[in-house]
C-alpha cells in the first residue's frame, strides 16, 4: 500500500511532512519509505530517469521498499516536448518535428524512439540491481483505443523492456466495454502483463470500470485516482486539482472484498492512491492498510 507521489508540492504544503524535513528531498523519501513500503514514481514520464538518480533513490530507501516507475511519455505513445529528450535523439529528429512544441511516436525514426525504450531501461538499472524496483507502469492515452495496431504497440512495449514486470492502465473506455472486455484481459494475460484495475470518476470516454481483474499471477495492481467527477475534464485546472479528492471510509470498503479476491490469485497486490492533492492520499493509503491488515 503506498501512493502515487512523495514529492507533490500540495502534500509538501499539508503538513505531513515535519518541517526539518519537507525542504530536503533525501530526507522527504526517507521519512516517506518509514510509513509506507511502496511508491511510484511519476518523474520518468516526463524525463528518462539517470542511473545517477536512481542510485541516489536506491540509496534512500530501506531494503524491502519497492519503487514503481511510470514509463516516459514517448514511450506509450503521449506527446513529450523535444526539449525533454537527450541532446543526441533531439538532432536525431527531421527538422519539422523539431519546431513542434509537441512531438508524438510518428515524429521519431524508428531506431529512435527504440533508442529510448533502451535507455529509459538502462536507467532503471541501480534500482533493479538492488531490488527495489517494482512494476513499470504503461499508461496508455485517452485516444489508444483497442485495435490490433495498438495491441501490436503494446507488445512491442514488451519485447523493448525485457524481463520487468510491466503493468497497463487504459483511459479509453473501448478496451473494457461489456464486448471487449474478455478479449483484453485474454491478450493482457497472454502476453505476462498486468492488468491495472483503476477507482476514478465514471461517465466519461476515458473512463475504465472498476473491475478488479488478474492477469497475472505475479503481480496485480489497483490504482485509485479519486471520484471527483466535477474536475475530472474541466479545462484549466493542474493534474493535482483534477485529483483533489478524499475516499470515505464506505468507498474504500467497497474494494475489500476485489482485493481478498485478488490476494487469493497473485503473489503480489500493489494498492496505490494516486489522489495526490495535500494529505488525502497519504491518509487514504493509511486507512485502506489498516483496513486490508
Amino acid at each position: 500500500m503506498g501512493t502515487c507521489s512523495w514529492t507533490d508540492p500540495t502534500l509538501i504544503e499539508s503538513g505531513w511532512y515535519p518541517e526539518r524535513i519537507k525542504d530536503d528531498a533525501d530526507k522527504r523519501l526517507r521519512y516517506y519509505a518509514e510509513h509506507f513500503p511502496i511508491v511510484e514514481n511519476d518523474a520518468a514520464y516526463y524525463a528518462l530517469p539517470s542511473q545517477k538518480q536512481t542510485q541516489l533513490w536506491a540509496e534512500r530507501t530501506p531494503d524491502e521498499f519497492t519503487m514503481n516507475f511510470k514509463a516516459f511519455a514517448t514511450l506509450t505513445t503521449h506527446h513529450t516536448d523535444p526539449k525533454r529528450l537527450p541532446k543526441d535523439i533531439r538532432e536525431a529528429l527531421p527538422k519539422e518535428a523539431l519546431a513542434k512544441k509537441r512531438i508524438y511516436p510518428k515524429d521519431f525514426p524508428t531506431d529512435a524512439r527504440d533508442e529510448l525504450f533502451a535507455r529509459y531501461w538502462v536507467g532503471l538499472e541501480p534500482l533493479r540491481k538492488s531490488g527495489k524496483l517494482g512494476a513499470i507502469l504503461l499508461q496508455y492515452p485517452e485516444w489508444f483505443v483497442i485495435s490490433k495496431a495498438n495491441k501490436e504497440e503494446i507488445v512491442r512495449a514488451r519485447e523493448l523492456l525485457p524481463d520487468d514486470r510491466l503493468a497497463v492502465e487504459f483511459r479509453n473506455a473501448t478496451w473494457m466495454s461489456e464486448r471487449n472486455q474478455s478479449e483484453t484481459l485474454s491478450f493482457l494475460k497472454e502476453h505476462g502483463l498486468t492488468y491495472v484495475s483503476v477507482d476514478e470518476p465514471q461517465g466519461f470516454p476515458s473512463s475504465i470500470p472498476p473491475i478488479a481483474a488478474v492477469t497475472n499471477t505475479e503481480l496485480a495492481v489497483v490504482r485509485f485516482h479519486g471520484r471527483n467527477a466535477e474536475n475530472w475534464k474541466k479545462p484549466g485546472l493542474t493534474a493535482a486539482e483534477r485529483f483533489d479528492y478524499s475516499y470515505s471510509k464506505k468507498e474504500l470498503e467497497e474494494w475489500l472484498p476485489k482485493i481478498r479476491e485478488m490476494a487469493e490469485e497473485a503473489r503480489e497486490v500493489q494498492l496505490l492512491m494516486n489522489n495526490c492533492y495535500g494529505d488525502k492520499a497519504v491518509n487514504n493509503a493509511a486507512q485502506l492498510a489498516a483496513m486490508v491488515a
